[in-house]
């Protein structure tokens, strides 16, 4: 009978559906580096959603199988060290899309009507003592007519494509930075920054797109741009970012993701209270919608994979 263990099943909060399949379950709401070989001795399937995997561990586990990870990135496993041991790596896609891209969208909008200075402004009086029936708080942007850039062409950036355009944006695909050459219908990285009124990141934290967004990059960008960025916090150089947010050489940001998480040890933009930054924490995805799409479709994975029919493989 299969041994499946989840490793940190406390980072999904939702029903997970039943595996039409006999095996052995067990769930750990988390896992730390010194339990990992304890908990996963003798399984033949692993769940991950950001227990890290490395090479060290797959030369322990003999029996393992298959890494089914509960998200789309697999940044924290060792594909290389999986492969080398026959172990196959799986992810869920997709099944976020609307999730995110609303979102991002949320941020941009939020950002751009300075919603949280009208909200301040109503919880501290400011309408009820107004002598006039509205209140100008702050100044307030519309998103349409405006150049959003889509930076990452998956399906996250072409559903918040789809709903930017709805809106009346203009629409802007980034080619990836230091392409050789630009595909049709895609935007040069560098021309994208310097046009953009929004960028926003949709793209896998790897070698090539850590610091993607560093002071360069920031500097090329308008100083009323907005950036957001619900992928991962890798992408952006958070020194340079609240650099420019300080220096009124950015608009505004709004960020769901940081590059270490939990920030435990804490972070310098979380030190900041400034009305055009907004972090929200890693939340994107956790729609109700999303979250049992996600269930389903790792229990789905592995269901295949256990049948001889692996789906999703990565690697």
């Amino acid at each position: 009978m299969t041994s499946i263990v989840f490793l940190d099943r406390d980072s999904l909060p939702t029903a997970v559906p039943p595996l039409p399949l006999p095996h052995r379950w067990q769930d750990y709401p988390a896992t730390s580096p010194e339990q990992l070989l304890r908990h996963a001795s003798g399984a033949q399937v692993l769940i991950s959603n950001k227990v890290p995997l490395r090479a060290e561990h797959f030369a322990q586990l003999p029996e393992l199988k298959l890494v089914a990870v509960a998200a789309t990135g697999v940044n924290q496993i060792d594909l290389d060290a999986a492969r080398a041991h026959g172990v196959a790596v799986c992810n869920v896609r997709n099944y976020g899309a609307d999730a995110v891209a609303e979102h991002a969208l949320m941020l941009m909008l939020a950002l751009s009507r300075n919603l949280f200075a009208y909200r301040r402004a109503v919880l501290e009086g400011g309408w009820q003592q107004s002598a006039q029936f509205c209140l100008h708080a702050a100044p307030m942007k519309d998103l349409s007519a405006r150049t959003l850039a889509v930076c990452g062409g998956g399906a996250i950036g072409e559903a918040l494509a789809a709903k930017a355009a709805a809106l009346g944006m203009r629409l802007m695909r980034v080619e990836r930075k230091g392409a050789a050459q630009v595909r049709t219908g895609y935007t040069r990285f560098e021309t994208a920054l310097a046009e953009a009124d929004v960028l926003s990141l949709h793209l896998p934290l790897n070698d090539d797109t850590r610091g993607l967004i560093g002071a360069a990059e920031l500097a090329l960008m308008k100083p009323n741009a907005l950036l957001i960025n619900t992928a991962r916090g890798g992408l952006v150089d958070e020194a340079a970012l609240l650099a420019a947010l300080q220096a009124g050489r950015l608009g505004g940001a709004g960020l769901d993701v940081l590059d270490t998480e939990p920030p435990r040890q804490g972070n310098p933009l979380l030190d900041v209270e400034l009305p055009n930054l907004i972090i929200t924490p890693h939340a994107a995805w956790l729609s109700e919608q999303a979250l049992a799409k996600l269930a389903q479709q790792l229990v789905d994975n592995i269901a295949a994979f256990l049948q001889g029919e692996p789906r999703n493989l990565v690697g």
